[in-house]
């Protein structure tokens, strides 16, 4: 009897370790989830096989308290804020080179925007966004509609080059 108890307890415990790995370390579904599922379920299997009912149901409780009790310890500890990314990302785009373009102004297409491409404005290069979303070619010369924080608007002139 001692024997099968000793048995039981270290396959329920080494159930309990993997699906905690499972839950905690291991992103998806992963062996160490499968080889939990089949540790927890053979434990209390073998109880009720070889203890007895009253053993068996006695060992699926205590399983599923000890599981219970231990996931909400881990969560509870200081050992996730140690293995957590804590670091702020505090780095902006870089939008200067946008304050010195304005409406109004033009400059020609380097890559086709189809509706986004990289224009060149007053010597700058700069993403730009076409107008209604419409293509417009390499080497077309463009004029800019609108300058938000982020994006230039641009609209294709007659002329082409």
């Amino acid at each position: 009897m001692t024997f099968n108890i000793i048995i039981v307890s270290l396959v329920i415990l080494l159930g309990i370790a993997f699906m905690l790995a499972e839950i905690f370390l291991l992103p998806g579904l992963t062996i160490s989830g499968i080889a939990g599922l089949i540790f927890l379920v053979g434990g209390v299997f073998y109880a009720y096989m070889y203890m007895g009912a009253w053993a068996g149901n006695l060992t699926l409780v205590i399983t599923v308290f000890l599981l219970l009790a231990s996931f909400l310890y881990f969560i509870k500890s200081k050992s996730l804020r140690r293995i957590a990314l804590t670091t702020n990302i505090d780095a902006t785009v870089d939008t200067s080179d946008l304050k010195k373009i304005q409406p109004g102004d033009t400059g020609v297409t380097i890559s086709r925007l189809n509706p986004m491409g990289k224009v060149s404005i007053n010597d700058l290069t700069v993403e730009a966004k076409s107008m209604d979303g419409e293509m417009i070619d390499e080497d077309t010369e463009i004029e800019v509609i609108k300058v938000d924080w982020s994006n230039v608007i641009v609209a294709k002139t007659s002329k082409t080059l």
